[in-house]
């Protein structure tokens, strides 16, 4: 467990759990339009959904399949999020996406963020693979997943309808170089 904890804590940031305190960051993150088309959310939620699911976050992420992280400075702020989606133990893979407020962009919170994530799955949920959807307009984004070397993989094209167009979604994957016994191949 100490472990464990120690991975989520980096030299600026803090990954942590939904807190029943974060009612009101996730209430305005999960209702700003600007980060509705990354999130395929079309209707704003209500304080009481966001309570319900607060509540519901502890679920592991073997059962639930999802996990949601907040990325916290070093004053405990919470500056943006980062999600384990999709996962699949029989596969050995799950996806991520990441959040930061745009206040808190361009800070290296994200790239810090990631490292953490990328340690975590492959040394605790001991995935093959992590995978991740990036707008393909999302420049950001793409810089700072292909800084990680994960890698482009395919294009879903016309994936995305937002402001009476269609978007490319390009999918990345990074696949670790670990064989199921957990030695590293050569």
């Amino acid at each position: 467990y100490l472990n464990l904890m120690a991975t989520l804590i980096g030299k600026n940031i803090t990954l942590r759990a939904l807190e029943p305190e974060d009612l009101d960051f996730l209430f305005s993150t999960e209702n700003n339009e600007i980060f509705w088309k990354i999130s395929n959310t079309q209707l704003p939620f209500s304080k009481y959904i966001l309570k319900k699911y607060i509540e519901n976050a502890h679920q592991d992420i073997y059962e639930a399949k999802q996990y949601r992280f907040v990325i916290c400075n070093a004053i405990n702020v919470p500056v943006g999020m980062i999600d384990l989606f999709d996962f699949s133990p029989q596969n050995n893979r799950v996806g991520v996406g990441i959040l930061l407020l745009p206040e808190y962009q361009n800070k290296g919170f994200g790239v810090e963020a990631l490292e953490l994530i990328v340690d975590y799955v492959f040394t605790y949920l001991n995935v093959h693979q992590l995978f991740a959807n990036i707008a393909s307009e999302n420049l950001k984004s793409i810089s700072l997943f292909e800084k990680f070397n994960f890698k482009q993989v395919g294009i879903k094209k016309d994936w995305i309808f937002s402001n009476a167009t269609y978007e490319d979604e390009i999918l990345y994957q990074l696949i670790t170089d670990k064989n199921i016994s957990g030695n590293s191949s050569i």
